[in-house]
């Protein structure tokens, strides 16, 4: 594949418009759930789902994977983090 084809895939990629979910129904993964907490994806994972008090996740079934990606109902985590508001 030469340089053009590559910028042009790249070109074609960058300029589909992203998904966006209502926050109603999506679910987050540890990258969303940092970008939304302004947090390393490191600390949420291993500092805050940890929390009793956190969300509990969503486990798709996945065909030939024990335990699937950990999801997080969007409306959840947010509410988790209003409960956190400063008094």
């Amino acid at each position: 594949m030469t340089i053009e084809e590559v910028l042009e895939k790249l070109l074609e990629h960058l300029s589909k418009p992203a998904v966006s979910m209502p926050v109603a129904i999506d679910l987050w993964d540890t990258r969303h759930i940092a970008a939304y907490l302004k947090r390393s994806v490191d600390t949420v994972r291993d500092d805050i789902i940890t929390l009793p008090s956190f969300p509990r996740p969503v486990r798709l079934p996945v065909r030939g994977v024990a335990r699937a990606q950990a999801l997080y109902k969007a409306r959840e985590v947010i509410a988790w983090a209003e409960r956190h508001t400063a008094r």
